[in-house]
Order: structure tokens, then sequence, then C-alpha cells
């Protein structure tokens, strides 16, 4: 018996990459997913694709609390509990900061500072009054340090690692918290880059290139972090092509 089987998963930005591949790999083990994203298309085949008794999803934009709150609700009212977040949820539209991209600046905040909180605030007291709880946030190695043009991305999963640090604090005891630190892996973070000059330096840069490597290794470490057993938890896990040296 899988150490995850019976547990209920609340997945963000589950219609691709990180949130679509750890799905997958949950009800493998026997795990229940609930599952968002503002694709409904993409989650309700990939709904279909588990098994409706496996998964449900709700269309969920997380800079919308009360639709945050409405996924953390249909889960519980059809499961009857969460066990685990996975606040997965993310945009990466990397720009110079002379480009005074501030609509994407203030995206960036809001999907993935603004985003994080809600979800752990829709999860919290549940979990807090069930007495057990996991909540794995997902930062990236820009959280760690900066690369140019990563000025407010970084500032963003920066703020992501002290947001779980600062819960894992608060819900000693209590919670299971986990941060993960990604680098170069294959998801649809890149398509959100806009700003030319950022694309063009991406381009001429050779260590960016052909660094990325597959989803299911950034899933296998969110799996390895569900199944830590009551009592500890692996409170931060920094996973990266090892042909990545930034």
């Amino acid at each position: 018996m899988s150490c995850i089987e019976g547990k209920v998963i609340l997945i963000t930005g589950a219609s691709s990459g990180f949130g679509m591949v750890t799905a997958k790999q949950c009800v493998e083990h026997g795990a229940k997913v609930v599952l968002g994203a503002r694709r409904e298309d993409r989650l309700s085949d990939l709904c279909s694709e588990l098994g409706n008794e496996n998964a449900i999803f709700k269309a969920t934009d997380v800079t919308n609390k009360q639709q945050v709150n409405d996924l953390a609700n249909f889960g519980i009212d059809t499961f009857g509990k969460i066990d685990s977040l996975v606040n997965n949820a993310g945009i990466m539209p990397l720009s110079f900061i002379e480009q005074g991209r501030t609509d994407e600046w203030d995206s960036m905040i809001d999907v993935n500072i603004k985003g994080v909180l809600y979800a752990i605030d829709a999860v919290y007291n549940h979990m807090i009054e069930r007495g057990n709880g996991q909540i794995i946030n997902i930062s990236s190695v820009a959280g760690k340090r900066l690369i140019p043009g990563s000025a407010v991305y970084s500032g963003t999963k920066f703020a992501v690692g002290a947001i779980s640090e600062g819960l894992r604090i608060e819900s000693a005891g209590k919670l299971q918290v986990t941060c993960i630190f990604p680098g170069a892996f294959e998801t649809e973070l890149g398509t959100t880059i806009k700003d030319t000059s950022m694309l063009e330096y991406l381009a001429s840069e050779a260590k960016y290139v052909n660094l990325a490597q597959p989803a299911e290794r950034i899933a296998e470490a969110i799996l390895y972090a569900l199944k830590q057993k009551p009592g500890v938890a692996a409170n931060e896990i920094v996973l990266r092509p090892t042909a990545q040296d930034f």
C-alpha cells in the first residue's frame, strides 16, 4: 500500500507542467485529487483520463480569493477532507526592469504571491481543525538567486520561500510544510515571457539553452514530500538539472 493512498490532494495550476504530472502520479499511488486551473477544457480532459472517481476539478483563477475558497470547499464536500495542498500555480514573464512592464509585474505578484496565500488560507483552518495536513509550495531556484531579467519574478519566488518558512514556524507541530525550488524543467512557464529583449538575451546565453529536464522529476520530488509520515517534513527541496550552473 502506498503511503499516500486514500489521501485527498488539492493541486493548483493543474492543467499543465508540474501540476498535471503530479496529479497523474498521485492517482497512480492511490490518492484522490482536486484540481484547479484557469483552462477548464484541459482539466476536464485530465479528470476523464484519471477517472472521475479519483479526480475532480473546478476552473479556478488563483488571483480570485472566492474561486480558491470554492475549489477547496468543493474538494471537502466531495471527498470529505483535504489532506495536502500543492501550491503550484505560477507565471514567469521575465523582463528587464528598464522595459517597465508593470502589468506583468502586477500579474506575477497576484499569481505567485497572492495566489499562494489564498490557497493556504483556503485550507489552513480545515487542516488545523483536523489536526494534520501538508502544504507544499512551489518556488524556484530564482527564489535562491537572480539572473538578469528575473528581478521581479525572483522577488515573488523569494516571497514564496519566506511565506513557507513563516508558515512552518507558526504551524509547528501541526502541519507539514515543504518549499520546493525547481531549476530548469519542462513546463509552459517560458511561454509567458513576452519581452523581446529578454527572449533575445536568453537565446544568446549558451548556458540557458537545452537545460530543461522532464517535469516528472519535480513531480517525483513532490511525491517524496507527500510521502513523509506525520511528525516530519522535508522542509526544503532544491532540484536542478546537473547541467545547470545557476
